[in-house]
């Protein structure tokens, strides 16, 4: 698709005047009622309708400006997030087929990402696009799981947070203190931080430019649906365990109240450590089940 698809487009150069003036602007295009969407999609895709795609893009701009400022704390413009967040919505406006009975949000919110992901390894010099996925994965989840475990040591966390993590993410300890160390270089941009207007007078936040006077409709819609979708993937997923490997994988990873190791060891007659082997080897079986379904219902861009 060109990128020339009517979208209001953020200035290089514009600071936070032209990226205070984009948000309000993106505001201004309708959320689209599914029937309205179901047939833009389908002018394009089959008539390759080009207004019909742009009004589709112009309706998702907020979409990807969400998702964006959930990436802000990597010490990157906003405005380049954004930017690459909207060529991942074009991308996924391209591939979207309406028959399949998704919203675009729930399939165009998986490019959106992948775009801003790329974009932030390609811009960050200590992360480089050679790094293994499960190091792109630490990457993008170790202020998560920090939060989680509430980790919120200054300089290196405890050995005992390294080791939670090191487990919970597939890489080594000594992974997981070197990009603690790399990441707190980054910079982080306060969704409260003030804004000048245009003409001077007053002050806004980023925060106020983002909300509405009505729920983000798509975001609702692609939350709601990706829930389904997941829950879906994975109960086919499923399929590719034995019994023995559902029963562990359920009681130790996707119950309310976990089994420990040796309940495990005791129902099944072995020692903790095999039930742990076989938690991990269900678990990475799930994993590339998950994978392999996305991509072939093409909710996921194909791997290079």
């Amino acid at each position: 698709m060109a990128r020339s698809t009517g979208a209001v487009s953020i200035p290089a150069t514009g600071g936070e005047n032209g990226l205070n003036r984009y948000l309000a602007e993106i505001k201004k295009f309708p959320i689209l009622e599914p029937e309205e969407e179901y047939m833009l999609a389908k002018a394009w895709k089959e008539h390759g309708d080009t207004d019909a795609a742009a009004r589709l893009v112009n309706s998702h701009l907020r979409l990807v400006a969400k998702i964006a400022m959930g990436y802000r704390g990597y010490g990157l413009p906003v405005s380049e997030l954004i930017s690459e967040g909207n060529i991942g919505l074009m991308q996924g406006v391209k591939k979207f087929e309406p028959d399949r009975g998704f919203r675009l949000a729930t399939y165009a919110m998986w490019w959106i990402r992948a775009s801003i992901q790329e974009f932030i390894l390609r811009s960050w010099s200590l992360v480089k696009m050679g790094t293994t996925a499960a190091q792109k994965k630490l990457f993008f989840n170790l202020r998560r799981m920090k939060n989680q475990i509430e980790a919120f040591e200054e300089g290196d966390m405890t050995p005992e947070n390294v080791a939670k993590i090191a487990t919970e993410l597939g890489v080594t300890e000594e992974e997981v203190v070197s990009m603690n160390r790399r990441m707190a270089m980054g910079g982080d941009s306060s969704l409260n931080s003030p804004l000048r207007s245009a003409d001077g007078e007053g002050e806004s936040q980023w925060m106020d430019l983002l909300q509405s006077d009505a729920p983000l409709h798509d975001e609702v819609i692609a939350d709601d649906e990706e829930a389904q979708v997941r829950h879906e993937l994975l109960m086919q997923a499923m399929a590719a365990l034995n019994e023995r490997e559902k029963h562990i994988l359920t009681e130790r990873r996707l119950s309310e109240d976990p089994k420990t190791l040796e309940d495990l060891s005791q129902v099944y007659g072995v020692s903790r450590e095999r039930i742990r082997q076989i938690e991990v080897r269900a678990f990475e079986k799930l994993q590339a089940a998950l994978i392999k379904l996305a991509e072939d219902q093409r909710l996921l861009p194909p791997a290079d």
